[in-house]
């Protein structure tokens, strides 16, 4: 997986990548991020990236020449793939864009051409970028930030993880929230009892296949209880549906106005 970051800001960016999974992925060779100042692209010895809106308002505007030019050097650099189009793929992080989800980041983990984030700040950037260059306009959640650095590295992080060799244990992937659309089991360590609070006893049971349905039926009872909407229209299998109808049955008898407005 191969990143690059387009900013005004590199300094919020390096950090998160020095740490953590996606040090050791880049370390591996399974992922490459290469953070790009916009402002090197600008034509002024005084690197002038933004400007005032036209038309009046508060903030500034990032202009849109310095994002196209650091576009035409990434595209001289790296080519074009005749088979695939542009080798490169463009996305710009707004609360305008298609919201991110985990089989977007699935998508994104399977990607051969090289991720490019365009990274606004300020008031936004000019409407010619968009026009200009059509990226993939992307979301992680219906709420403003400062710029587009931190969803950026959210997007990367959920991505890279999903890359065959990141993870330590494969399987981890497989186990996490969202991976089949279901909230994660709850799950517990050493020692086996805080403050009064016990590991559930089916964990420490060494049965295999009880602990295997316990935590599908974890799974579902989260996500029923706090997501709901996960489940709607969702086509269960056998063990499926018979371990939610035992948890809503549960969750009925035990409190029926709040399962009444979950359900």
């Amino acid at each position: 997986m191969r990143c690059d970051i387009l900013t005004l800001f590199p300094e919020m960016v390096a950090p998160v990548l020095d740490h953590s999974i996606l040090k050791r992925a880049q370390e591996k060779g399974l992922l490459e991020v290469c953070i790009h100042n916009i402002r090197d692209y600008t034509f002024d010895r005084h690197k002038v990236a933004d400007d005032v809106p036209y038309g009046g308002g508060a903030g500034m505007v990032m202009k849109a020449e310095p994002i196209f030019r650091a576009v035409d050097a990434l595209r001289d650099r790296y080519g074009r793939a005749v088979d695939e189009g542009l080798s490169l793929r463009l996305l710009m992080p707004t609360p305008q864009g298609r919201p991110f989800t985990q089989d977007y980041a699935r998508d994104l983990a399977g990607e051969r051409r090289r991720l490019v984030f365009i990274c606004g700040h300020y008031e936004g950037i000019d409407e010619r970028v968009r026009l200009g260059l059509d990226p993939e306009e992307v979301s992680i959640g219906d709420y403003v930030l400062t710029g587009g650095e931190l969803p950026a590295l959210v997007i990367i992080d959920a991505a890279a993880r999903l890359v065959p060799g990141v993870l330590g244990d494969p399987e981890s992937a497989m186990h996490e929230s969202f991976s089949d659309a279901l909230l994660e089991y709850p799950q517990y360590t050493r020692p086996p009892e805080v403050r009064g609070l016990t590991v559930p006893e089916v964990l420490l049971s060494g049965h295999h296949e009880a602990i295997r349905v316990w935590r599908r039926r974890e799974a579902l009872r989260s996500t029923y209880m706090k997501r709901p909407d996960l489940l709607r229209d969702r086509v269960f299998n056998e063990e499926d549906q018979r371990l939610l109808d035992e948890i809503v049955r549960e969750c009925v008898k035990t409190a029926p106005v709040r399962c009444g407005e979950e359900g």
